[in-house]
């Protein structure tokens, strides 16, 4: 691996610095974005049962706050129910463009990214066959095993930075479609639950007004 390193030049260095933040990205955000772990099934159904029973007081809002996501959303919803629909709408909406912003975090870093390490590729290249047209002119073109080496390893960095920028790239468009599933599933819920205190019905959890 060094010697590979070392035959693709400096511009190696930095292909390799986004190969690591880019593979710490994808490990953070597949532990950080669990569906289980942001919007767990159960906690439209703990709001409903508190709802039933009366038990929606500030030490429950403080404990569904910290639940979760989902809990922070709806316990934000909650707190400002007795000011109306509207009001209540408008807090959720807030709420949950936080958490949004949230579970987007480094996204557009590995985005960036899978677009630049392409480009540091090539620019690697570029530089590599510069100095193999400076030793052309200089020592002539009698030895072709040393030209084919020097041009093998200006287009090393090319190589590598399609290596980083593929999976980067479809981890980035995966990540993004999960975020928009979340969000949805994070919209249904607050809605039911909108509809469970200012509603004229109880709809079934996870259903959609």
């Amino acid at each position: 691996m060094q010697d590979l390193l070392q035959s693709g030049g400096w511009m190696m260095l930095p292909i390799l610095i986004c190969s690591v933040v880019a593979l710490a990205i994808v490990a953070e955000r597949f532990w950080t974005l669990r569906p289980s772990k942001l919007a767990p099934a159960d906690t439209v159904p703990q709001v409903q049962t508190l709802l039933k029973r009366g038990l929606l007081n500030s030490a429950n809002l403080i404990k569904l706050r910290d639940s979760s996501p989902l809990g922070r959303i709806l316990a934000t919803g909650l707190s400002n129910a007795k000011h109306g629909r509207e009001i209540m709408k408008e807090s959720i909406q807030e709420s949950a463009t936080g958490v949004i912003h949230e579970l987007e975090k480094f996204l557009s870093t590995l985005g960036s990214i899978a677009a630049i390490t392409p480009l540091l590729g090539l620019l690697g290249t570029v530089v590599g066959m510069i100095d193999v047209f400076a030793a052309i002119m200089i020592h002539g073109t009698g030895d072709a095993a040393q030209l084919a080496g020097g041009i093998s390893q200006a287009l090393l960095t090319t190589a590598a930075g399609l290596v980083v920028a593929i999976p980067a790239i479809f981890f980035h468009r995966f990540f993004v479609r999960r975020v928009e599933e979340i969000t949805v599933e994070l919209e249904q819920s607050a809605v039911h639950v909108v509809d469970l205190v200012h509603g004229d019905r109880e709809a079934e959890p996870g259903e959609q007004a």
